[in-house]
């Protein structure tokens, strides 16, 4: 699945605006499955929201990240991902203590290598929808800087720079892999 490109890291790091700048420029993007569902649990009045009930949250991050994944083998071209089955799974992993529930990560293949935003405070806010602080925010980022290489990836660090410097940084990384180098 080299066309799937998969967008992680420290939540507040600065992916939603990349992932908006390569939109801009015509690419195909998959929003964020967890403000996905925050934003229809809120809007249905649910409780699966990450400050009430966090694995009923992740179970339907989870599930909606794999279809995702399902739907974007059909389009055309690189496929942008704003988090992905990946960090569903890393994180239902964490929070049940069930290593298995990690597992899933392994069907659900994006291109080998992943692009990790880093922890930058200097960014970082929370919003209705991201209510937790940097502290949490880069335990989240050490946990995923950890999974993806036991599973196989090769992590590419975004530089913290304004969000130009950053979409020349993915687009220079995928043509030089494409051109095998």
């Amino acid at each position: 699945m080299d066309k799937l490109i998969l967008i992680s890291g420290c939540s507040g790091g600065g992916k939603s605006t990349l992932l908006k700048a390569l939109k801009a420029r015509g690419h195909h993007v998959v929003e964020e499955p967890g403000r996905r569902v925050v934003e229809a649990e809120q809007a249905s009045g649910g409780k699966a929201l990450p400050w009430t009930d966090i694995e009923a949250f992740l179970h339907r991050t989870l599930d909606l990240a794999i279809a995702d994944h399902a739907a974007a083998r059909n389009l055309p071209g690189p496929v942008f991902f704003d988090r992905g089955v990946v960090d569903a799974a890393v994180a239902l992993a964490h929070v049940t203590g069930d290593p298995a529930a990690g597992a899933v990560a392994e069907t659900y293949r994006y291109n080998p290598t992943v692009f990790l935003a880093p922890p930058w405070p200097d960014i970082f806010t929370g919003d209705e929808a991201r209510r937790h602080g940097i502290n949490e925010a880069v335990a989240e980022y050490a946990r995923l800087e950890a999974a993806f290489p036991a599973l196989g990836y090769e992590t590419n660090i975004l530089p913290k720079a304004p969000v130009e410097g950053r979409v020349h940084h993915v687009v220079s990384a995928l043509d030089a892999a494409t051109r095998g180098g």
